[in-house]
């Protein structure tokens, strides 16, 4: 009977959550636009900067220099005053202000050295740290031409040659996209699960459930498994139609077992937001409570930033997460083609660190039942 009751909670869960259509939109969106967006939002290369020249000197160089600016790297440059480059920065009209000195030519020329000035828009960080670059690349390569007559790059002593694997276009968007989908799945199995239950809190229904011959191990279990089958079902369609098909990443490991390690995942985060709906007394409460939780989750996982560069107290207080354990999954089997041989100790991981959160939470949602009886 215990097996039967929470297979009927399971499914109870379901069929509230398919009368709730803000959770529906928000499942939908998370897994196709919002991974679509967030994998082709920002740009691997600098896209149509805007930029001013100061061009004090008007020689031949001055002129092949401003000439080489164009797009789609670079909107064609606006020919500018010293005194007005100040002011467009401030105004956010140009994020690049070149000021090629008077005389720049004949110093080149007679080997002084000129400096040339290079102002920046750090506030619009991705294209100040790309453009700054490419500018300076783009400036010493038309020196080096105009002063040798032609355009050539010298011999070098040591040729190194480049292997690119996993990922050999450097293709930005398979990693974003990879990455969001498992953001989303970390925070959606929280959001469910927790919501499920402060919904019955705030409906009066957890009442009715109070006096039916149900424990509290079967409700919770019920809620759990409901809410980890809709998000692995979302998880698996969204990297079969938004993934591979829409942004033509290919997938080297087995799905399978990216499937199963995300439901060993969710075994632990749906845990997870029984305890927060536990804690929190409404909605924003839960909240505010999701956002304390989920930011360091996604973001001190190595999701965005390899663990090795964060500070050693971070890396070891992060191995008491999930989504430590989950990242390191998902791109071994994803991008690398790992199998479960190698992949086998983030599972063990993940499963010992579900088993203590769904006995805590258990633990915690005993206590808030008899308060309420």
């Amino acid at each position: 009977m215990r097996l039967a009751n929470i297979l009927h909670l399971g499914i109870k869960e379901l069929r509230s959550l398919g009368r709730d259509p803000v959770m529906l939109i928000l499942i939908v969106y998370a897994f196709t636009a919002g991974i679509y967006s967030a994998a082709t939002a920002l740009p691997d290369v600098l896209n149509r900067a805007s930029i001013g020249i100061v061009d004090e000197d008007r020689s031949p160089l001055s002129q092949r220099i401003v000439g080489a600016f164009y797009p789609p790297y670079f909107r064609s440059p606006a020919d500018i005053t010293a005194s007005d480059m100040d002011a467009r920065l401030d105004a956010g009209t140009d994020t690049f202000a070149l000021d090629i000195p008077p005389n720049f030519q004949r110093d080149v020329l007679a080997g002084r050295a000129p400096a040339v000035q290079l102002n920046v828009d750090a506030t619009r960080m991705s294209q100040a740290f790309i453009g700054s670059g490419y500018i300076q690349v783009i400036v010493q390569g038309e020196i080096e031409a105009f002063v040798n007559r032609y355009r050539g790059v010298a011999a070098q002593a040591v040729e190194i040659v480049s292997r690119v694997r996993f990922n050999p276009q450097l293709d930005k968007s398979w990693f974003g996209a990879v990455v969001e989908v498992i953001n989303n799945v970390t925070m959606l199995s929280i959001v469910l699960t927790g919501a499920a239950l402060i919904r019955e809190r705030e409906h009066g229904t957890i009442e009715h459930l109070l006096v039916m011959p149900v424990t509290p191990f079967e409700i919770m279990t019920g809620k759990v498994w409901a809410m980890a089958l809709v998000v692995v079902l979302a998880a698996g369609l969204s990297m079969l139609a938004i993934v591979q098909g829409l942004l033509a990443m290919p997938i080297e490991g087995s799905m399978a077992l990216f499937l199963a390690g995300t439901a060993v995942h969710l075994f632990a985060t749906t845990s997870m937001g029984i305890f927060l709906g536990t804690v929190a007394r409404s909605m924003p409460q839960f909240g505010l409570l999701l956002i304390l939780v989920l930011l360091p989750l996604q973001f001190l996982s190595g999701g965005f930033t390899p663990r090795e560069s964060m500070p050693e107290f971070v890396q070891a207080i992060m191995l008491v997460a999930p989504t430590t354990h989950f990242v390191s999954l998902a791109q071994a089997i994803l991008f690398r083609g790992a199998g479960f041989t190698i992949v086998w100790p983030q599972f063990l991981a993940l499963a010992a660190i579900g088993l203590c959160l769904f006995g805590y939470a258990h633990a915690r949602f005993r206590k808030a039942i008899a308060t309420m009886a």
